[in-house]
């Protein structure tokens, strides 16, 4: 049996998301794009991947220097 890959989000709205896929993929996406489309303007959330020692795999919203 092999064990699922689990991904967690850090910031931004997907905050607390946690996804889970059957197995690693081989080559894991180093960006996660999140587009938020709502009455208003198109807003755009960059996550990055990193490592957690706690959870593995996670990606951290991306924060733009001002």
């Amino acid at each position: 049996m092999t064990q699922p890959y689990v991904v967690r989000y850090v910031g931004g709205p997907l905050d607390g998301r946690v996804d889970s896929l059957p197995a690693t993929p081989e080559v894991p996406r180093q960006v996660v794009t999140y587009v938020h489309l709502h009455a208003g303007p198109k807003i755009v959330h960059i996550y990055e991947l990193s490592y957690a020692v706690e959870y593995g795999c996670e990606y951290v919203l991306r924060v733009e220097d001002e």
